[in-house]
Protein backbone atom coordinates (compact mmCIF):
# COMPACT_ATOMS: atom_id res chain seq x y z
CA UNK A 1 0.00 0.00 0.00
CA UNK A 2 0.81 3.70 -0.74
CA UNK A 3 1.88 6.32 2.03
CA UNK A 4 -1.87 8.01 0.28
CA UNK A 5 -3.75 4.43 0.56
CA UNK A 6 -2.72 4.33 4.44
CA UNK A 7 -3.73 7.69 4.94
CA UNK A 8 -6.79 7.19 3.23
CA UNK A 9 -7.69 4.06 4.96
CA UNK A 10 -6.87 5.48 8.61
CA UNK A 11 -8.72 8.74 8.28
CA UNK A 12 -12.13 6.49 6.62
CA UNK A 13 -11.66 4.50 10.10
CA UNK A 14 -11.22 7.62 12.36
CA UNK A 15 -14.63 8.59 10.55
CA UNK A 16 -16.28 5.47 10.63
CA UNK A 17 -15.17 4.72 14.45
CA UNK A 18 -16.03 7.95 15.41
CA UNK A 19 -19.65 7.75 14.72
CA UNK A 20 -19.98 4.57 16.14
CA UNK A 21 -18.65 5.76 19.47
CA UNK A 22 -20.86 9.54 19.48
CA UNK A 23 -23.74 7.53 18.20
CA UNK A 24 -24.06 4.21 20.43
CA UNK A 25 -20.78 4.14 22.98
CA UNK A 26 -20.83 7.94 24.00
CA UNK A 27 -17.60 7.99 25.26
CA UNK A 28 -15.13 10.47 24.94
CA UNK A 29 -13.94 11.12 21.62
CA UNK A 30 -10.20 9.95 21.60
CA UNK A 31 -10.74 7.05 24.39
CA UNK A 32 -13.66 5.90 22.20
CA UNK A 33 -11.06 5.83 19.68
CA UNK A 34 -8.71 3.54 21.26
CA UNK A 35 -11.47 1.21 22.48
CA UNK A 36 -12.60 1.11 18.89
CA UNK A 37 -9.14 0.73 17.29
CA UNK A 38 -8.96 -2.70 20.31
CA UNK A 39 -12.48 -3.98 18.93
CA UNK A 40 -11.08 -4.05 15.44
CA UNK A 41 -7.60 -5.74 16.54
CA UNK A 42 -9.52 -8.08 18.34
CA UNK A 43 -12.10 -8.76 15.14
CA UNK A 44 -9.12 -9.12 12.59
CA UNK A 45 -7.58 -12.11 15.17
CA UNK A 46 -10.86 -13.60 15.19
CA UNK A 47 -11.52 -13.43 11.71
CA UNK A 48 -7.76 -14.68 11.12
CA UNK A 49 -9.03 -18.05 13.36
CA UNK A 50 -12.21 -18.28 11.46
CA UNK A 51 -10.28 -17.90 8.05
CA UNK A 52 -6.78 -18.45 7.97
CA UNK A 53 -6.40 -18.88 4.58
CA UNK A 54 -7.68 -14.68 3.76
CA UNK A 55 -4.26 -13.63 6.34
CA UNK A 56 -6.28 -10.88 7.38
CA UNK A 57 -4.36 -10.67 10.21
CA UNK A 58 -0.90 -10.95 8.42
CA UNK A 59 -1.96 -8.61 5.91
CA UNK A 60 -2.73 -5.41 8.65
CA UNK A 61 0.51 -6.24 10.83
CA UNK A 62 2.35 -6.03 7.65
CA UNK A 63 0.73 -2.49 6.95
CA UNK A 64 1.15 -1.15 10.13
CA UNK A 65 5.33 -2.22 9.98
CA UNK A 66 4.94 -0.42 6.94
CA UNK A 67 3.29 2.69 8.31
CA UNK A 68 6.30 3.00 11.00
CA UNK A 69 4.36 3.94 13.99
CA UNK A 70 6.94 5.29 15.50
CA UNK A 71 9.00 7.31 12.52
CA UNK A 72 5.44 9.36 11.87
CA UNK A 73 4.09 9.82 15.34
CA UNK A 74 8.49 11.36 16.60
CA UNK A 75 9.34 12.83 12.89
CA UNK A 76 5.68 14.30 11.97
CA UNK A 77 2.17 13.90 13.89
CA UNK A 78 3.96 15.18 17.07
CA UNK A 79 5.34 18.72 15.86
CA UNK A 80 1.99 19.52 15.11
CA UNK A 81 0.34 18.36 18.03
CA UNK A 82 3.09 19.97 20.50
CA UNK A 83 2.44 23.25 18.48
CA UNK A 84 -1.39 22.93 18.59
CA UNK A 85 -1.21 22.28 22.40
CA UNK A 86 1.00 24.87 23.54
CA UNK A 87 -0.86 27.66 20.98
CA UNK A 88 -3.90 27.11 23.30
CA UNK A 89 -1.80 27.60 26.62
CA UNK A 90 -2.18 30.58 28.72
CA UNK A 91 1.33 31.41 29.26
CA UNK A 92 0.97 33.72 32.32
CA UNK A 93 -0.15 31.06 33.98
CA UNK A 94 2.08 28.87 32.93
CA UNK A 95 4.93 31.66 34.42
CA UNK A 96 2.91 31.71 37.46
CA UNK A 97 3.18 28.07 38.49
CA UNK A 98 7.06 27.47 36.95
CA UNK A 99 8.71 25.95 40.07
CA UNK A 100 5.46 23.42 40.50
CA UNK A 101 6.29 22.77 36.59
CA UNK A 102 10.08 23.02 36.00
CA UNK A 103 10.37 20.33 38.99
CA UNK A 104 7.75 17.74 38.16
CA UNK A 105 8.84 18.09 34.53
CA UNK A 106 12.64 17.37 35.59
CA UNK A 107 13.40 16.19 39.01
CA UNK A 108 9.77 14.40 38.56
CA UNK A 109 10.61 12.98 35.15
CA UNK A 110 14.20 11.42 36.88
CA UNK A 111 12.40 10.40 40.18
CA UNK A 112 10.16 8.10 38.10
CA UNK A 113 12.47 6.75 35.84
CA UNK A 114 14.80 5.59 38.76
CA UNK A 115 12.00 4.17 40.97
CA UNK A 116 9.76 2.25 37.62
CA UNK A 117 13.14 0.57 36.98
CA UNK A 118 13.55 -0.63 40.35
CA UNK A 119 9.96 -1.91 40.40
CA UNK A 120 10.28 -3.31 36.80
CA UNK A 121 13.71 -4.91 37.35
CA UNK A 122 12.64 -6.85 40.50
CA UNK A 123 9.33 -7.78 39.38
CA UNK A 124 10.82 -9.12 36.22
CA UNK A 125 13.03 -11.46 38.20
CA UNK A 126 10.52 -12.89 40.29
CA UNK A 127 8.26 -13.37 36.84
CA UNK A 128 10.67 -15.03 34.77
CA UNK A 129 11.49 -12.12 32.00
CA UNK A 130 14.54 -11.45 33.78
CA UNK A 131 15.34 -8.16 32.26
CA UNK A 132 18.46 -5.89 32.83
CA UNK A 133 18.47 -2.89 35.26
CA UNK A 134 20.06 -0.43 32.63
CA UNK A 135 17.13 -2.00 30.25
CA UNK A 136 14.28 -1.50 32.72
CA UNK A 137 15.67 2.22 33.10
CA UNK A 138 14.98 2.67 29.50
CA UNK A 139 11.76 1.34 29.99
CA UNK A 140 11.28 3.84 33.01
CA UNK A 141 12.46 6.93 30.89
CA UNK A 142 10.08 5.72 27.94
CA UNK A 143 7.05 5.64 29.62
CA UNK A 144 7.89 8.43 32.84
CA UNK A 145 6.69 11.25 30.36
CA UNK A 146 3.19 12.36 30.55
CA UNK A 147 1.79 12.55 27.02
CA UNK A 148 0.60 15.85 26.67
CA UNK A 149 -1.75 14.74 23.32
CA UNK A 150 -3.65 12.07 25.98
CA UNK A 151 -3.31 14.78 28.80
CA UNK A 152 -4.84 17.97 26.93
CA UNK A 153 -7.41 15.64 25.51
CA UNK A 154 -8.40 14.71 28.77
CA UNK A 155 -8.41 18.53 30.04
CA UNK A 156 -11.09 19.24 27.43
CA UNK A 157 -13.52 16.72 28.56
CA UNK A 158 -13.39 17.68 32.70
CA UNK A 159 -13.83 21.04 34.95
CA UNK A 160 -10.39 21.03 36.47
CA UNK A 161 -9.38 24.50 38.47
CA UNK A 162 -7.09 26.49 36.50
CA UNK A 163 -3.67 25.51 39.12
CA UNK A 164 -4.17 22.32 38.32
CA UNK A 165 -4.72 22.60 34.68
CA UNK A 166 -2.29 24.90 33.96
CA UNK A 167 0.13 22.53 35.84
CA UNK A 168 -1.07 19.39 33.85
CA UNK A 169 -1.10 20.81 30.72
CA UNK A 170 2.13 22.55 31.39
CA UNK A 171 4.20 19.22 32.77
CA UNK A 172 2.80 17.29 30.02
CA UNK A 173 3.99 19.74 27.64
CA UNK A 174 7.73 20.35 28.51
CA UNK A 175 8.48 16.43 30.59
CA UNK A 176 7.99 15.08 26.99
CA UNK A 177 10.65 17.23 25.81
CA UNK A 178 13.03 16.37 28.97
CA UNK A 179 11.65 12.28 28.58
CA UNK A 180 12.88 11.78 24.97
CA UNK A 181 16.63 13.01 26.27
CA UNK A 182 16.53 10.76 29.44
CA UNK A 183 15.37 8.37 26.96
CA UNK A 184 18.31 8.33 24.92
CA UNK A 185 20.67 8.67 27.35
CA UNK A 186 19.26 5.46 28.95
CA UNK A 187 19.38 3.55 25.82
CA UNK A 188 23.07 4.68 24.66
CA UNK A 189 24.23 3.64 28.35
CA UNK A 190 22.42 0.33 27.81
CA UNK A 191 23.33 -0.49 24.41
CA UNK A 192 27.17 -0.02 25.97
CA UNK A 193 26.22 -2.46 28.93
CA UNK A 194 24.06 -5.36 27.66
CA UNK A 195 22.89 -4.80 23.70
CA UNK A 196 21.26 -7.96 24.19
CA UNK A 197 21.04 -8.10 20.11
CA UNK A 198 20.07 -11.42 18.87
CA UNK A 199 22.19 -12.36 15.67
CA UNK A 200 23.31 -8.33 15.19
CA UNK A 201 24.01 -7.28 11.54
CA UNK A 202 27.20 -5.30 10.92
CA UNK A 203 24.97 -2.37 11.31
CA UNK A 204 23.78 -3.50 14.66
CA UNK A 205 27.24 -4.10 16.24
CA UNK A 206 28.62 -0.97 14.82
CA UNK A 207 26.26 1.06 16.18
CA UNK A 208 26.40 -0.39 19.98
CA UNK A 209 29.92 0.04 19.67
CA UNK A 210 30.02 3.73 18.57
CA UNK A 211 27.64 4.14 21.29
CA UNK A 212 29.97 2.48 23.72
CA UNK A 213 32.67 5.03 22.75
CA UNK A 214 30.08 8.20 22.81
CA UNK A 215 28.74 7.97 26.97
CA UNK A 216 30.68 9.56 29.27
CA UNK A 217 29.76 12.21 31.84
CA UNK A 218 30.36 14.59 29.56
CA UNK A 219 28.57 13.79 27.21
CA UNK A 220 25.20 13.20 28.95
CA UNK A 221 25.61 16.65 30.29
CA UNK A 222 26.23 18.20 26.65
CA UNK A 223 23.62 15.83 25.41
CA UNK A 224 21.07 17.52 27.94
CA UNK A 225 22.05 20.78 27.53
CA UNK A 226 22.18 20.66 23.27
CA UNK A 227 18.89 18.99 23.40
CA UNK A 228 16.80 21.18 26.15
CA UNK A 229 18.26 24.50 25.51
CA UNK A 230 19.21 24.29 21.94
CA UNK A 231 15.14 23.06 21.16
CA UNK A 232 14.15 26.51 23.37
CA UNK A 233 16.51 28.31 22.02
CA UNK A 234 15.00 27.39 18.23
CA UNK A 235 11.79 27.88 19.16
CA UNK A 236 12.09 31.08 20.57
CA UNK A 237 13.67 32.44 17.40
CA UNK A 238 11.78 30.93 14.51
CA UNK A 239 8.26 31.46 16.92
CA UNK A 240 9.65 35.37 16.96
CA UNK A 241 10.79 35.42 13.39
CA UNK A 242 7.15 34.18 12.11
CA UNK A 243 5.73 36.70 15.01
CA UNK A 244 7.75 39.89 13.34
CA UNK A 245 6.26 38.44 10.17
CA UNK A 246 2.70 38.10 10.77
CA UNK A 247 3.01 41.70 12.94
CA UNK A 248 3.30 42.91 9.29
CA UNK A 249 0.57 42.08 7.68
CA UNK A 250 -3.32 41.16 8.26
CA UNK A 251 -4.16 38.47 5.74
CA UNK A 252 -5.60 35.25 7.57
CA UNK A 253 -5.04 32.71 5.41
CA UNK A 254 -1.20 34.02 4.66
CA UNK A 255 -0.63 34.17 8.65
CA UNK A 256 -2.21 30.17 8.61
CA UNK A 257 0.33 29.52 6.33
CA UNK A 258 3.14 31.19 8.53
CA UNK A 259 2.27 28.94 11.32
CA UNK A 260 1.60 26.00 9.44
CA UNK A 261 5.36 26.89 8.38
CA UNK A 262 6.79 27.43 11.70
CA UNK A 263 5.72 24.29 12.73
CA UNK A 264 6.90 21.88 9.98
CA UNK A 265 10.43 23.98 9.06
CA UNK A 266 11.05 24.85 12.87
CA UNK A 267 10.82 20.76 13.67
CA UNK A 268 12.94 19.73 10.40
CA UNK A 269 15.62 21.99 11.67
CA UNK A 270 15.91 20.65 15.33
CA UNK A 271 15.85 17.05 13.96
CA UNK A 272 18.49 17.77 11.78
CA UNK A 273 20.45 19.88 14.37
CA UNK A 274 19.27 16.95 16.65
CA UNK A 275 18.06 19.25 19.26
CA UNK A 276 14.83 18.88 20.63
CA UNK A 277 12.10 18.95 18.66
CA UNK A 278 8.87 18.94 21.19
CA UNK A 279 10.23 21.64 23.09
CA UNK A 280 10.95 23.93 19.98
CA UNK A 281 7.62 23.60 19.27
CA UNK A 282 6.38 24.01 22.46
CA UNK A 283 8.32 26.88 23.01
CA UNK A 284 7.13 28.47 19.45
CA UNK A 285 3.42 27.83 20.40
CA UNK A 286 3.18 29.38 23.27
CA UNK A 287 4.76 32.66 21.64
CA UNK A 288 2.40 32.48 19.14
CA UNK A 289 -0.75 31.79 20.71
CA UNK A 290 0.03 34.24 23.21
CA UNK A 291 2.63 37.01 22.37
CA UNK A 292 1.53 36.44 18.83
CA UNK A 293 -2.22 36.04 19.12
CA UNK A 294 -2.30 39.72 21.06
CA UNK A 295 0.15 41.96 19.48
CA UNK A 296 0.16 40.10 15.35
CA UNK A 297 -2.96 38.64 14.96
CA UNK A 298 -6.60 40.54 14.42
CA UNK A 299 -10.05 39.38 15.47
CA UNK A 300 -10.32 37.54 12.60
CA UNK A 301 -6.92 36.67 12.12
CA UNK A 302 -7.31 35.00 15.41
CA UNK A 303 -9.98 33.51 14.64
CA UNK A 304 -9.23 31.56 12.03
CA UNK A 305 -5.50 30.63 13.22
CA UNK A 306 -7.35 28.89 16.38
CA UNK A 307 -9.75 27.21 14.64
CA UNK A 308 -7.24 25.57 12.17
CA UNK A 309 -5.13 24.44 14.95
CA UNK A 310 -8.16 23.02 16.66
CA UNK A 311 -9.62 21.53 13.93
CA UNK A 312 -5.76 19.77 12.52
CA UNK A 313 -5.37 18.75 16.28
CA UNK A 314 -8.64 17.09 16.23
CA UNK A 315 -7.54 14.76 13.00
CA UNK A 316 -4.29 13.69 14.16
CA UNK A 317 -5.69 13.09 17.33
CA UNK A 318 -8.42 11.07 16.26
CA UNK A 319 -5.86 9.33 13.73
CA UNK A 320 -3.23 8.29 16.88
CA UNK A 321 -5.60 7.44 19.04
CA UNK A 322 -6.64 4.90 16.93
CA UNK A 323 -3.25 3.92 15.60
CA UNK A 324 -2.49 3.07 19.59
CA UNK A 325 -5.60 0.74 19.72
CA UNK A 326 -4.55 -1.15 15.86
CA UNK A 327 -1.19 -1.36 17.31
CA UNK A 328 -2.06 -4.34 19.48
CA UNK A 329 -1.20 -6.18 16.48
CA UNK A 330 2.26 -5.85 16.68
CA UNK A 331 2.75 -6.70 20.87
CA UNK A 332 3.79 -10.24 21.32
CA UNK A 333 1.52 -11.33 23.95
CA UNK A 334 3.52 -14.02 25.47
CA UNK A 335 3.30 -16.47 29.02
CA UNK A 336 6.17 -14.83 30.19
CA UNK A 337 5.68 -10.94 28.95
CA UNK A 338 2.02 -10.88 30.30
CA UNK A 339 2.17 -10.98 33.56
CA UNK A 340 5.18 -8.50 33.45
CA UNK A 341 2.89 -5.84 31.83
CA UNK A 342 -0.18 -6.48 34.04
CA UNK A 343 2.76 -5.79 36.59
CA UNK A 344 3.83 -2.63 35.22
CA UNK A 345 0.43 -1.03 35.63
CA UNK A 346 1.10 -0.32 39.50
CA UNK A 347 5.01 0.00 39.20
CA UNK A 348 4.28 2.61 36.76
CA UNK A 349 1.42 4.47 38.72
CA UNK A 350 3.58 4.45 42.18
CA UNK A 351 6.44 5.83 40.25
CA UNK A 352 4.31 8.66 39.23
CA UNK A 353 3.15 9.18 43.21
CA UNK A 354 6.66 9.37 43.81
CA UNK A 355 7.66 11.62 41.18
CA UNK A 356 4.65 13.80 42.51
CA UNK A 357 4.71 13.94 45.75
CA UNK A 358 8.15 14.78 45.99
CA UNK A 359 8.47 17.74 44.38
CA UNK A 360 4.94 19.06 45.53
CA UNK A 361 6.12 18.15 49.66
CA UNK A 362 8.72 20.11 48.55
CA UNK A 363 7.63 23.17 47.69
CA UNK A 364 4.17 23.05 50.36
CA UNK A 365 7.48 24.47 52.51
CA UNK A 366 6.20 27.76 50.89
CA UNK A 367 3.35 27.23 48.68
CA UNK A 368 -0.22 26.28 49.56
CA UNK A 369 -1.66 23.82 47.73
CA UNK A 370 -4.79 22.38 47.49
CA UNK A 371 -6.49 19.31 48.52
CA UNK A 372 -6.39 16.34 46.31
CA UNK A 373 -3.55 17.95 43.96
CA UNK A 374 -1.70 14.35 44.31
CA UNK A 375 -4.24 12.23 43.72
CA UNK A 376 -5.53 14.49 40.49
CA UNK A 377 -1.69 14.85 39.29
CA UNK A 378 -1.31 11.18 39.56
CA UNK A 379 -3.82 9.61 38.56
CA UNK A 380 -4.40 12.21 35.69
CA UNK A 381 -0.86 11.54 34.13
CA UNK A 382 -1.98 10.02 31.07
CA UNK A 383 0.70 7.89 28.85
CA UNK A 384 0.14 7.41 24.96
CA UNK A 385 1.71 7.74 21.58
CA UNK A 386 5.03 9.07 22.61
CA UNK A 387 5.58 6.55 24.77
CA UNK A 388 4.50 3.30 22.32
CA UNK A 389 6.54 5.19 19.68
CA UNK A 390 9.84 5.37 21.94
CA UNK A 391 9.15 1.51 22.87
CA UNK A 392 8.86 0.66 18.70
CA UNK A 393 12.15 2.94 18.39
CA UNK A 394 14.31 0.03 20.27
CA UNK A 395 16.17 -2.05 18.53
CA UNK A 396 15.60 -5.61 18.02
CA UNK A 397 16.75 -7.52 20.64
CA UNK A 398 16.07 -9.99 23.70
CA UNK A 399 14.40 -7.39 25.97
CA UNK A 400 12.26 -5.16 23.62
CA UNK A 401 9.10 -7.59 23.50
CA UNK A 402 8.73 -7.72 27.40
CA UNK A 403 9.35 -3.82 27.03
CA UNK A 404 6.71 -2.98 24.68
CA UNK A 405 4.28 -5.53 25.83
CA UNK A 406 4.62 -3.80 29.29
CA UNK A 407 4.34 0.14 27.79
CA UNK A 408 1.19 -1.02 25.87
CA UNK A 409 -0.26 -2.79 28.84
CA UNK A 410 0.96 0.82 31.01
CA UNK A 411 -0.42 3.04 27.59
CA UNK A 412 -4.14 1.01 27.25
CA UNK A 413 -4.79 1.38 31.02
CA UNK A 414 -4.13 4.96 31.08
CA UNK A 415 -6.28 6.50 28.74
CA UNK A 416 -9.19 3.87 29.24
CA UNK A 417 -9.34 3.47 32.88
CA UNK A 418 -7.71 6.05 34.08
CA UNK A 419 -9.06 8.43 31.59
CA UNK A 420 -12.81 7.65 31.96
CA UNK A 421 -12.62 7.56 35.97
CA UNK A 422 -10.85 11.14 36.44
CA UNK A 423 -14.25 13.07 36.62
CA UNK A 424 -15.41 10.79 39.35
CA UNK A 425 -11.68 11.20 41.07
CA UNK A 426 -12.39 15.03 41.22
CA UNK A 427 -15.86 15.32 41.98
CA UNK A 428 -14.23 13.97 45.92
CA UNK A 429 -12.92 16.64 46.52
CA UNK A 430 -14.21 20.20 47.26
CA UNK A 431 -13.44 22.74 44.81
CA UNK A 432 -15.20 20.77 42.19
CA UNK A 433 -17.56 23.51 41.04
CA UNK A 434 -16.86 25.55 43.88
CA UNK A 435 -15.10 28.51 41.88
CA UNK A 436 -12.42 27.91 44.64
CA UNK A 437 -8.78 28.58 43.22
CA UNK A 438 -5.37 28.11 45.72
CA UNK A 439 -2.48 30.33 45.63
CA UNK A 440 -0.24 30.00 42.55
CA UNK A 441 2.88 28.13 42.63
Amino acid sequence: MSIFDIAALLLLLSALFGYVNHVWLKLPHTIGLVVMGLIASALIVGADLVFPSLGIAQATIHTLKELDFANVLMNGMLAVLLFAGAVHVDFSELAARKWAIGLMATLGVLISTFVIAAGIYYASKMLGACVPFVWALVFGALISPTDPVAVLGLLKTIKVPKLLRAKIAGESLFNDGVGVVVFTVMLAIAMTADPGLLDPTPQEAAAAHHAAESVSVWSIIKLFTLEALGGALLGGITGWIAYLGMRQIDEHNLEVLITLALVFATYALALHLHISGPIAMVVAGLLIGNHGARFAMSKKTRQHVFQFWTLLDEILNSVLFLLIGLEVLVISWNSVNLPLALAAIPIVLFGRLVSVAMPIRLLSIREKFEEGTIAILTWGGLRGGISVALALSLPDNAYKPALLTATYAVVVFSIIVQGLSMKRLISRYSFHGAGKEPEPS
